[in-house]
């Protein structure tokens, strides 16, 4: 007997038994007869299909553990090169200043007048400023400027009758950017001219 027929004649027994579940519902009828459960003829696949099906799922968990495992070598190269170019962009950076330090030590072991060793740290101060330019680190204007609270950090407000309203008088520690981006704001006194408010 084949599949289908078998299929055929246990949906004709369901449809019975629901009509028969409905009659007897309506009736109220209390002792209804269990539904009769009927056997169904189960699909067999064939061997070479179940071996067949078997190799490609064992090829594609394969698959899948050499992905994962590609996935996780690609990950930790892409972190080392990271931390390499990291590395490398710092002892750029670190190599630039080291003439400096050297100028320092050379400075602390100078035997000459208060006035030598002033000039010698403003030359070192300049060719600090020399190496942060060639980084492309660059002062924020400070003393003249109109306050600009993106860029300075205002240390407090001094009454000036000589100055515009908000203009930066002093620069108590100088504010650094790189390009467009901030590093640290420049730390200021900003005049207040009440004369300016009142107009």
């Amino acid at each position: 007997m084949s599949r289908i027929h078998i299929e055929d004649k246990a949906k004709a027994k369901e449809k019975a038994a629901a009509v028969q579940a409905a009659d007897s519902g309506a009736d109220g009828d209390a002792g209804a007869q269990p539904e009769e459960l009927v056997a169904v003829e189960t699909a067999r696949v064939p061997q070479e299909e179940y071996d067949r099906l078997k190799a490609e799922r064992d090829m594609l968990f394969d698959r899948l553990a050499r992905l994962q495992a590609e996935f996780d070598n690609a990950r930790k190269r892409e972190a080392k090169e990271r931390a390499d170019f990291r590395d490398y962009a710092v002892g750029n950076a670190v190599e630039q200043f080291l003439p400096v330090l050297d100028n320092f030590h050379l400075a602390l072991k100078a035997q000459g007048s208060p006035e030598q060793l002033r000039a010698g740290v403003e030359l070192i101060v300049k060719q600090m400023e020399e190496a942060l330019r060639g980084l492309n680190v660059q002062a924020v204007e400070t003393v003249g400027a109109a306050f600009d609270p993106r860029v300075h950090e205002a240390l407090e407000m001094v009454e000036r009758n000589d100055l515009p309203d908000h203009q930066v008088f002093e620069e108590v520690r100088r504010g650094y950017k790189i390009r467009e981006r901030l590093l640290r704001p420049a730390l200021v006194r900003v005049a207040s001219n009440p004369q300016q408010k009142e107009a």
